[in-house]
């Protein structure tokens, strides 16, 4: 036996360093080769890095949140191998994941990235001793099992975990309710005294710097204009009932893309991507739309390429594909850059109007708001009608507001009368 030290190996081309997500060892476990050590960060993707050795935990390096570099010590074995890692270590095939899961550092110093309630109910209390851990250890749960557990005010650090590492799994957290629910109905007029402090770590953190620097570096100028998507809602419903087996199930989103795609061509300077920087505008002949997506991690803007190229069901297949890969953790590095203009959609929940922030250094982006039957008056009449308000951001430095107006009302036409969608 002797001391194996394993360094971060380079996990993307051109990463000089990488934030830890967290920890899946501590020390004194026994670990096999291959098993997962820990997540690390770089760009969007969260990689994790495998043991290349079998061998006892002695020491880890960093804590949750913290920046490595490629080549530090990450952690030290007592091994057979007993042989210190090179500072140019090979990379471990790592599969990137989309999952930006923020577990707790075990060492140096605990800094869990969801604290624990501490105002845990009584029952929870009186089970302490079941689970399974020393005085102060942090619990290891995903982050889904963390927001359960934060929304249903259970403290983790009375669950046992099951899972690697005395992980908590979903099950073991319903496993524990079941158990506190047999033990007493809580009382739903208790006083709330605790604090959660959540750091901000992982995936949550490049979104926050991302939104911090689209709001610092572009001047934003909004606009918001009212659709009646009567007709495009019947040709909608029509075209779902007659489709075929091979078919997706059409959105609105599909439609809305084709508009876009008939509408570009006359506003080059929105399909477009600033470098501030350098003071070029790089306008794009080809329409990559990003597609912002809610996950369990955060938002996420993968991209459906070429949307120009493709038809109505070509589109609803690109955005269903892409929102399970990143819900799932499965999409390419590819398949979340590059994008030219950005449509961002709440769905049922898309309220009246909306403020989208620009996807730097992209533009413009669009943003459908919550679709309603609202009456409106036609002529001498008042009907009701299927009313949708179309929301916008421009960049002001690139897209005058009469510009940015005129290429809604464009799509807005389109949508209002659909047959234009797909007329050459």
């Amino acid at each position: 036996m002797g001391r194996y030290l394993f360094r971060l190996p380079d996990v993307g081309e051109g990463v000089a360093e990488a934030e830890i997500v967290a920890w899946l060892v501590k020390v004194g476990d026994v670990v096999e080769e291959d098993q997962n050590l820990a997540e690390v960060m770089t760009d969007k993707a969260t990689v994790e890095i495998s043991s290349p050795v079998a061998g006892v935990v002695v020491a880890v390096h960093g804590e949750v949140g913290g920046m490595l570099p490629v080549g530090a010590v990450l952690v030290e074995f007592e091994s057979e191998a007993g042989v210190e890692a090179p500072a140019a270590a090979a990379p471990v095939p790592p599969e990137a994941t989309i999952d930006a899961a923020s577990s707790p550092a075990p060492v140096p110093a605990p800094a869990p990235a969801l604290a624990e309630r501490t105002d845990a109910p009584s029952g929870a209390l009186r089970r302490s001793a079941s689970s399974g851990r020393s005085a102060g250890e942090a619990p290891l749960a995903s982050p889904s099992t963390r927001r359960r557990a934060l929304d249903l005010g259970v403290s983790l650090i009375q669950v046992p975990g099951t899972g690697p590492a005395g992980r908590i799994t979903p099950d073991d957290l319903e496993a524990y309710l079941v158990a506190d629910g047999e033990g007493g109905a809580r009382s739903s007029l208790v006083a709330r005294t605790g604090v959660n402090d959540t750091r901000i770590v992982g995936l949550r953190r490049k979104i926050a710097e991302k939104m911090q620097e689209a709001k610092r570096r572009i001047p934003h100028i909004n606009y918001v204009e009212e659709c009646d998507l009567t007709e495009l809602e019947a040709l909608r419903l029509d075209l779902n009932q007659h489709r075929t087996e091979d078919q997706p199930k059409l959105t609105l989103l599909p439609f809305i893309m084709r508009a876009m795609v008939k509408a570009l061509p006359d506003y080059p300077q929105i399909n477009a991507r600033y470098d501030d920087d350098a003071g070029v505008l790089h306008a794009h002949e080809g329409v990559h739309i990003g597609i912002a997506t809610q996950t369990p991690n955060g938002l996420i803007v993968p991209v459906v390429r070429h949307a120009e190229a493709r038809d109505l069901w070509d589109c609803a297949r690109e955005v269903a594909r892409l929102a399970k890969a990143v819900r799932d953790g499965t999409a390419a590095r590819e398949e979340l850059s590059g994008s030219t203009i950005t449509l961002t959609s709440m769905g049922p929940l898309g309220g009246i109007s909306s403020s989208p922030v620009i996807n730097h250094p992209e533009v413009a982006i669009l943003n459908p708001n919550k679709l309603v039957d609202r009456p409106m008056v036609q002529g001498s009449f008042v009907t009701v009608r299927k009313m949708m308000n179309l929301s916008s951001a421009f960049d002001h430095r690139i897209v005058d507001g009469y510009d940015g107006a005129l290429f809604v009302q464009r799509v807005k036409r389109l949508l209002e009368h659909p047959a234009l969608i797909f007329m050459d």
